[in-house]
């Protein structure tokens, strides 16, 4: 159960963080660009700040290929973008769902509807069906964003989902599920509910959506810290993802495995089931030794070799060790989208 920081902390944290109430940032004086995370109106103060972050609650297809990982029920953050009820959240708090709701901080259920999902970023958008008579957060540039800044980190709750923070790390992400996103945010400390929160500059601009909670945040042995992902990676795919539910272009291929880096190189420890890596016979334990040729040192090597070679259903031929034996593998990639179940959704 969260500890409520005492009202006075909260609002001289909130004081020194929204250092543009008094010069004239976009959030206080309630301007902004067009599209998603515009507001018109007057000072936007504290309660206006932290109403834009909303719990979501999602109920995921029972078939899901996501469920026996990730749950049937989800429940998390999400932010409020624009004056229509566009929600930002991350994107497994949603992938597969096929109902879901936006719970507001002072109590107001609403059902929200699917609107997009983007593997490669790893964002999610709902859209709640009534209006939610919250102010939405305006985007930030997230490249702007320094090793050493106070931001704020803030999940539903209102004052007891805020915590204040530092940046200690901007660096790639490669996470075990064929995913890496440049320029990532590390933060410390850790806040214990990252799933979506918002992570907030001292302008009051939102630049990141929390993803993780990460051992070693600065990357240097240190404390715990959360990552999150760059709003700024939004910015180019948000009007692909409310009028399609997905991104356009040329589809990565995707085989459907974890891989983790050892003293021994990269190993599966995960094969997802009914995925081309799965139909292809690779198992758990089995070490990558090299893919077209080619040796990856690091999963980030590994996955742009992998995204190198093709749009997705291109031939992935992987050279592995098992039980001591060499071997030589074919996998015949997907779109990782024509894997997941997502008709009844968007």
């Amino acid at each position: 159960m969260r500890k409520s920081l005492p009202l006075r902390v909260v609002l001289l944290l909130v004081s020194v963080l929204l250092l543009s109430a008094a010069s004239g940032s976009a959030f206080a004086q309630g301007g902004g660009t067009s599209g998603p995370g515009k507001s018109e109106g007057g000072k936007a103060g504290t309660e206006d700040l932290l109403s834009s972050v909303v719990r979501i609650k999602t109920y995921i297809n029972p078939d899901g290929r996501t469920v026996d990982n990730l749950g049937q029920e989800r429940d998390g953050s999400g932010i409020v973008i624009d004056d229509d009820g566009l929600i930002l959240t991350i994107g497994y708090l949603m992938v597969e769902a096929h109902a879901a709701e936006a719970i507001t901080n002072d109590g107001r259920k609403i059902p929200a509807t699917v609107v997009g999902y983007d593997h490669d970023t790893g964002f999610g958008l709902l859209k709640a069906v009534a209006p939610l008579k919250v102010r939405p957060i305006l985007f930030g540039n997230s490249k702007d964003l320094k090793v050493g800044e106070p931001v704020l980190a803030a999940s539903f709750g209102g004052r007891d989902g805020i915590a204040p923070a530092r940046v200690v790390s901007r660096r790639e992400f490669a996470g075990p599920w064929e995913y890496l996103v440049d320029g990532a945010i590390y933060t410390a400390p850790a806040h214990s509910h990252w799933s979506g929160a918002a992570l907030i500059t001292r302008e009051g601009k939102l630049v990141g959506v929390g993803s993780l909670i990460l051992g070693d945040a600065a990357g240097d042995g240190g404390g715990a810290g959360n990552l999150y992902i760059p709003t700024d990676l939004l910015k180019p795919i948000l009007a692909d993802l409310i009028a399609n539910g997905a991104v356009g272009g040329t589809p990565k291929p995707w085989i459907g495995l974890n891989t983790q880096a050892t003293d021994r190189g990269l190993v599966v420890v995960r094969v997802t089931a009914g995925s081309p890596a799965e139909k292809a016979g690779l198992r758990r334990g089995d070490l990558i030794t090299t893919i077209a040729g080619d040796t990856p040192k690091t999963l980030p090597d590994f996955y742009r070799k992998l995204w190198s070679l093709g749009a997705a259903g291109i031939t992935v031929p992987l050279d592995i060790q098992r039980d001591g034996k060499d071997e030589h593998v074919d996998v015949q990639s997907i779109n990782r989208m024509d894997h997941l179940k997502l008709k009844s959704t968007f």
